[in-house]
């Protein structure tokens, strides 16, 4: 299977590359940088230059969602114009922003910040479908120098495969950027991970048991607002949004890891329902 149209100024990321979301190497300011689940592409900037994206691999530069025939062939564009990257949909579904804007066929171009910017479109059954986006700015290519500092390891958690599917499932909201997002009920965790793996006998109260012992393990740890005594009473939902911010503004959780819900062999049954 190749991979899909040559890239005009660019090359070519794997499809093991990391999330977008955590940061991109020094770069000459304007780059893009562009990943879906089967791979990427960095491309310089240039007056007038375009990449399409969709489920057509031989005939567009980033290939998504090609197992989902509600995906168009050509789905949509990223051009190059008055030194800034403009998105566009060309395809019949829209293009989804984090602030759930939709961008139809026929609607004008949206420019695109600097930084990352994920975008998602809704496949059959379901499915969401991850463009990651990355635009450069002047920090890449002028990082300041700090030759003799110590090295900052960086602030993520460790999950077991187990615990990272419950945490996806729970926080999947917040990982499509949906607006006002929530967590999941217990049962709704349950009822979605029993759908994924059905003789791993989960149950709600299984779900809460691993969401509190990664919430207990991380109070430990130092972050706040993970227990009853910090929080105080109605408790809510105060405890499981705390959670889930830290995981997200730790870049333990990342939109990529959605795909975790697609596929039911992500995380060893035993392990996981236990």
């Amino acid at each position: 299977m190749g991979d899909g149209r040559p890239v005009p100024g660019g090359r070519r990321l794997s499809a093991g590359h990391a999330s977008l979301a955590l940061g991109v190497p020094p770069s000459t300011p304007g780059m893009i940088y562009a990943l879906a689940i089967t791979g990427g592409i960095v491309v310089r900037p240039r007056e007038g230059r375009t990449i399409t994206f969709g489920r057509n691999r031989p005939k567009v530069h980033l290939c998504i969602g090609e197992d989902d025939r509600r995906i168009s062939r050509h789905h949509g564009l990223l051009t190059r114009r008055d030194e800034t990257w403009w998105v566009r949909t060309t395809g019949r579904l829209p293009v989804r922003f984090p602030d759930s804007r939709l961008l139809f066929a026929g609607d004008e171009a949206v420019p695109l910040a600097e930084g990352y910017t994920p975008l998602f479109v809704r496949g059959s059954s379901g499915r969401e479908h991850l463009l990651e986006l990355y635009v450069t700015g002047p920090d890449e290519r002028r990082p300041a120098s700090r030759h003799s500092d110590p090295t900052q390891p960086p602030r993520t958690w460790r999950l077991s495969a187990g615990e990272r599917l419950v945490l996806v499932a729970l926080a999947q909201r917040y990982l499509l950027y949906e607006t006002h997002p929530q967590p999941l009920t217990w049962q709704q965790v349950c009822e979605h991970l029993d759908d994924l793996q059905p003789d791993a006998g989960w149950t709600a109260k299984k779900v809460e048991h691993r969401v509190a012992a990664v919430r207990a393990r991380l109070s430990r740890g130092g972050v706040p607002g993970l227990t009853r005594e910090e929080v105080g009473e109605p408790v809510g939902n105060a405890l499981n949004q705390n959670l889930i911010r830290e995981l997200l503004e730790s870049t333990t959780l990342v939109p990529p890891d959605l795909a975790l819900l697609d596929d039911p062999m992500t995380a060893d049954t035993d392990e996981a329902a236990r």
